[in-house]
Formats: C-alpha cells, sequence, structure tokens
C-alpha cells in the first residue's frame, strides 16, 4: 500500500520539524510549545490513520455479503 508508505515519510517529516524546534535554544518554552501544538495533533491523527491502514492491510474486510435486513422489510 503505497499510502503507508507516504503516511511513515509524513510522521517522519513532523518528527524531524520537532527536533528543529526543541534544538532552537533561542525560542522560549512557550514558543515552541505553540509552535509544536498543531504539529503533534497532525503526528497523532496520521498515527491514528497509519494503524488503521496496517490493521485493514493484515485484516481485509469480507467481500460483500448483504446485510440481512431485507428478511425483516414489509414489501
Amino acid at each position: 500500500m503505497n499510502s503507508i508508505k507516504h503516511i511513515q515519510n509524513a510522521l517522519d517529516e513532523l518528527d524531524a520539524e520537532v527536533q528543529k524546534i526543541l534544538q532552537n535554544w533561542d525560542l522560549p518554552l512557550n514558543e515552541k510549545d505553540n509552535l509544536m501544538l498543531p504539529i503533534l495533533q497532525q503526528k497523532k491523527v496520521l498515527t491514528q490513520t497509519l494503524e488503521d491502514l496496517k490493521y485493514l492491510k493484515d485484516n481485509p474486510p469480507s467481500p460483500n455479503l448483504p446485510c440481512g435486513i431485507s428478511k425483516y422489510r414489509e414489501d
């Protein structure tokens, strides 16, 4: 799955950005927090997406099967 590779690359880039901010000693701590918050929020979403995609890759859904609701319908 190419999407897994792309998400992993994006996570690596976000990690590099966070490290760059952390290593900048000229920035005060509160400014570092403000800069890192949106990055860490993106990382959280991408990490969850990556876990979901890996799960789906390892456990593909079964083919489309009827749900069985038709037996409860009154036609």
